[in-house]
This record gives structure tokens, sequence and C-alpha cells, in this order.
């Protein structure tokens, strides 16, 4: 039955990135298993983040159910439509349903995306990781899929309009080979090798970027690192 509806909806993603013209370079995709669960762990630079990791999965006929916030499935749009994909609510004061959702979504064959730096970027630097994706990995006895994304900011970010122009954006995805989540090693160890992985394919992605920005004004979305004007972590951890 949720394909029923999830196809439909990336049909409709689909006509609409044509229709924004933007200039998809997908790498990497052939490390995501063909059967089974896996645990896909995504950076988190934009709003549309979950559709472009989806979108990751697609060469490989894979669906993936991502972990998002509770009042998302209870809006009267995008509930329905979040349900019918299989996504998982996540109740942060009751977090151990979501954790149980998602664990029985993986030992049911499912690949669960998940955002482990749980909030978006605003410094478009990748933030720290929380071990929950580490630790349903293990307990599933499912592989960590790392990959990356760059240029999704460009449309549609926190703290910036959203751009739904016919802009031409690119947008970069690179997928990286497994990490393995043994049961005898702690979380935090498998998170911190995982995060390492991420980002090195985020490096590899800005590299690859095919474009630069226009002009002064148009720096906001590059990493301050990278010589761009977006806030530093330590500016936006200011900024509260």
């Amino acid at each position: 039955m949720a394909e029923l509806v999830y196809r439909p909806v990336i049909g409709a993603a689909r006509t609409m990135f044509k229709a924004l013209d933007l200039k998809i370079d997908t790498q990497g995709s052939e490390h995501i298993p063909k059967t089974g669960g896996a645990v896909l762990v995504s950076n988190h630079i934009s709003y549309l983040d979950f559709i472009f990791t989806g979108l990751g999965a697609l060469p490989q006929k894979r669906l993936v159910r991502f972990m998002a916030k509770e009042s998302v499935f209870r809006h009267k749009i995008s509930g329905p439509l979040m349900r019918g994909m299989k996504h998982i609510p996540v109740d942060r004061k009751q977090g151990e349903d979501a954790y149980a959702h998602a664990l029985q979504s993986l030992r049911s064959g499912e690949i669960v995306g998940v955002f482990p730096e749980a909030t978006i970027s605003q410094s478009f630097t990748l933030k720290s990781f929380k071990s929950g994706a580490a630790r349903l990995a293990q307990e599933a006895g499912v592989p960590l899929i790392p990959m990356a994304l760059w240029g999704t900011q460009r449309i549609w970010t926190k703290g910036r309009p959203r751009n739904f122009s016919r802009s031409h954006i690119p947008i970069t995805i690179r997928v990286g080979e497994p990490v393995e989540a043994p049961t005898d090693q702690y979380a935090g160890a498998i998170t911190r090798r995982l995060r390492e992985r991420v980002q090195e394919l985020l490096e590899a992605a800005q590299r690859a970027y095919p474009v630069r920005p226009k002009d002064a004004s148009d720096t906001w979305w590059v990493p301050a690192h990278l010589g761009g004007t977006a806030p530093t972590p330590a500016e936006v951890r200011e900024l509260g």
C-alpha cells in the first residue's frame, strides 16, 4: 500500500526538479544494498534533504523510510503522505517509540534514513553526530551507509527565502562504502568513524561542485572556511 503513495510522490518530485532545471549529479549509489536493511546517514543543510537522500537510493530501486519530526505527521497535507510512505514519526519526548519503530523497519529489510546532526547546519559544515544511527545499526545487525549532499542549501535552507525559480542549481550527491556496526564496539566509536566518512564525502562533493558564487552577494551558501560568508559554527552557536 505504501508504494501506491511513495512512487507518485517521487514522480512529482522529479517533475518539479525538471521544471527547476536542477542539475543532479549522483555517484556511489551502488554502495546502497539492493536488498536487506541499512541505515542511510546524511549531512543536513536543507529542508529538502530527505528528498535528495531518497533520490540517491533510487538507482538501486530502494525506497527510504525517514525518521522525521512528529509534527510533520500531524499536518493535514503532509501527514497522510508521510504515513503512506511509511516514514517514522519522532516525538523527542518519547524517543524510544521512534527507535523501536525504526528498529522494526530495519529488521524487516527496510532502509531507514537518518540525519544524525538532528537539525540543519546553518554553517553548512558538519555538526556533531548523535549516536542513534550507530545504535540502530548495531541492534538490527545492518550496515550504515554514509552520504553527503551539496547544493541543496541553495534551494531552501534555514533562515533564507526559498528559491523555487528556474535557477539551474546543481545538486551533488555522494554515497560511500558501508560502515559496519559490530556489537562489540562502542556506538560512540562507530559514530566518530561514520562522521569521518560523511566528512570525506562532503569534501568530495564540494570539490566536484561545478559552480562558484556569481558575485559577493552570492557567497552566503559557501562555508566561511572555504571563503564564503555563511556563519561559522561558533557564530551559529552565539545566535542560539
